[in-house]
């Protein structure tokens, strides 16, 4: 038998969509810039292809990410995609070793019981349909958990699972029909022709013995192949596009493409590589704490595919990189998001609550309307040359207790340090990135930049991990920058402090900035364990909370912000430790109002433990001071 007609929507759908994925494909790679292209064209012939392949294999196969975060879904991921590969691949040895000819087309393989009904009679031929056999009931285990999570997700460890569009509704149903039908088709073809395995052939048996197996086999036939081919017309217009994307995807990431700050091809294919599974949903605070479930970023990437209205999507957000850090995908959800704060065409209601918040509370000048956007208006302040550069900040300046403990360390340490914005200046620039005035937010960053260069610093600290965020990425700056728990570490190491250690059980919340924006997390952790017994919690390092203050968002309400702030402390506080440290002063400024137990920076833990402080003079300005080492006591 050579042909039959039920192969031919199969074959439509198998070839519109490599049509479509090359093409596709050409049209991305066309429009990437220059760079772009060569990084993938380096990528490609060199060791990333290798990276790229290993990571399709554990990531987009085996689906590793998911499996370690929840296995049940990633079970259920993995049986669907990997089993589905495996069922190719052998199919594939399958028609070239026990059919007709080699180098069979697809459709041959797909569909090779129906083409080569008496397989299985020998005892190599029962073996190898005993493997294809457990390969099918491997996808069909997974399809079964992937119907049930459809109807309630708690089944696999999900709260909520994302809503479907009429059209991908149809293409889930596809999907659904093409493995349920080949078994069916295959047993019943099986028990014809006494052929099959421990699934198809026990179940063909069953079938054949009140059933006209032979004549029912025929439709069950058509309906796989009309499953496969509509699944596969749909994909490209509905959110299973992801399968083939998700490829390219990982190409271009392993070649060294990023998201950057304006919308691309790149952003582009992120976007389509969303497959909704839903685990941003499970992890966004915004929703276990705050009840709001319509902000997550799967709704965000569908609404970019959908061109729908996107502005509570993309400002109601802490911008915490939780989803970040979960997404199975790898997709930079945060920069996509400030691209679309960016490009919209609506009224920056941003701007003028956030300028309005710092000019109320602290001497933090802005660009005023009259003087357009150059801060040419600014007073012009002599910076003295300098060791150590400190830099408050904004959110520091607010929390003054913060402040004074840097200021004790700083002279406890005995280096030559100065105070860049003890009287006040201008910040760091991030409120106008947010906004997405990133014109003014330059000029404000090459103010800052100027002073900075002008004190002759070799080393700027921080204690807001905001500004270190910042300061590290968007300045250009010939110096070391330090977070201040990084600091106090080094001056740990080099016995320019001598802390006690404090009889104090504690527990740690890892800033959103300073831990999954930045990557600094072993820091803090030495140095509270330097002086204190650490607790853990259970929402450390990478799973760590937002405290909920963010200021990436103020659509958020002061009652929410307490919501959230509320059961954070809740469950950073269930071992009832004497204190709760944090490492940003937004951070504790929020924490604090929603909790009895003690919230405290690390730099004023450090404090607490300091063992001396030597009388100096307050001469940060260059003056010799003194510093302690251990019993000795050497002069700088």
């Amino acid at each position: 038998m050579n042909f039959d007609p039920f192969v031919i929507p199969f074959n439509i759908g198998l070839y519109f969509i490599l049509i479509y994925a090359v093409v596709r494909s050409v049209i991305w790679f066309r429009e990437l810039s220059r760079p772009d292209k060569l990084r993938l064209q380096r990528g490609f012939f060199g060791r990333a292809f290798g990276q790229s392949l290993k990571e399709i294999f554990l990531e987009s196969l085996i689906h590793r990410k998911i499996l370690k975060s929840n296995p049940r879904l990633g079970y259920m991921h993995m049986s669907l995609a990997f089993g589905w590969f495996l069922l190719i691949l052998f199919g594939t040895i399958e028609a070239d070793i026990f059919g007709e000819r080699h180098l069979n087309p697809p459709d041959r393989a797909i569909f090779f019981r129906f083409f080569n009904p008496d397989h299985g009679k020998t005892f190599f031929e029962s073996s190898y349909a005993f493997m294809m056999d457990l390969i099918l009931a491997f996808i069909l285990s997974g399809l079964v958990l992937a119907v049930i999570k459809r109807f309630s997700s708690k089944v696999v460890g999900m709260k909520k699972t994302t809503k479907l569009k009429p059209l991908d509704k149809v293409a889930l149903t596809s999907l659904w029909l093409i493995f349920p039908s080949r078994l069916i088709a295959e047993s019943l073809t099986s028990g014809a022709y006494g052929t099959g395995s421990f699934l198809t052939g026990s179940l063909g048996e069953w079938f054949a013995s009140f059933l006209p197996a032979n004549e029912l086999a025929y439709p069950f036939w058509w309906l796989y192949s009309l499953s496969l081919g509509t699944f596969f017309v749909l994909l490209p217009l509905t959110r299973y596009l992801h399968i083939p994307t998700e490829l390219f995807l990982i190409f271009m990431r392993n070649s060294g493409i990023r998201t950057g700050d304006r919308p691309g091809t790149y952003s582009e294919v992120e976007v389509h590589s969303c497959s909704s599974c839903g685990m941003c949903i499970d992890v966004c605070q915004l929703g276990f704490s705050a009840g709001i479930n319509t902000i997550q970023a799967t709704y965000l990437m569908k609404g970019i595919r959908n061109r729908e209205e996107l502005h509570d999507i993309a400002h109601n957000c802490l911008m915490c990189g939780r989803c970040d850090q979960i997404c199975p995908v790898g997709i930079e959800i945060s920069p996509i998001r400030m691209i679309v704060r960016r490009t919209e065409d609506i009224e920056n209601v941003y701007e003028s609550r956030w300028k309005g918040y710092l000019r109320s509370r602290i001497n933090v000048v802005t660009p005023r309307q009259e003087t357009g956007t150059s801060y040419d208006f600014l007073p012009v302040r002599k910076q003295e040359k300098t060791d150590v550069l400190y830099f408050a900040g904004c959110m520091t300046h607010l929390t003054p207790s913060i402040k004074k403990a840097m200021v004790r360390i700083l002279d406890a340490s005995g280096l030559k340090w100065s105070f860049m914005d003890e009287d006040g200046g201008v910040c760091c620039g991030r409120p106008l990135m947010l906004e997405g005035n990133d014109r003014e937010a330059r000029e404000l960053i090459n103010h800052n930049s100027d002073l900075i260069w002008k004190s002759g610093a070799r080393t700027l600290v921080t204690s807001c991990p905001i500004c270190y965020k910042v300061f590290r990425e968007s300045y250009y700056l010939d110096l070391e920058v330090l977070h201040h728990s990084q600091f106090i570490k080094n001056l740990i190491d080099e016995g320019l402090v001598d802390l006690n250690y404090l009889q104090k059980r504690v527990t740690y919340h890892t800033p959103c900035e300073l831990g999954r924006r930045s990557g600094v997390y072993d820091e803090p952790l030495e140095v509270i364990k330097h002086v204190a017994s650490l607790e853990a919690t259970g929402y450390d390092n990478e799973n760590s909370l937002c405290c909920g203050g963010s200021l990436g968002n103020i659509m958020l309400s002061r009652e929410k912000r307490q919501k959230i702030a509320e059961d954070v402390t809740a469950r950073l506080t269930a071992c009832s430790p004497d204190s709760l440290i944090t490492a940003c002063p937004l951070c504790k400024k929020t924490l604090a109002q929603a909790t009895s137990t003690r919230v405290m920076d690390i730099a004023e833990l450090a404090v607490e433990a300091i063992a001396a402080v030597p009388e100096v003079k307050k001469t940060r300005r260059g003056v010799s001071k003194k510093k302690v080492i251990g019993e000795t006591t050497a002069t700088i």
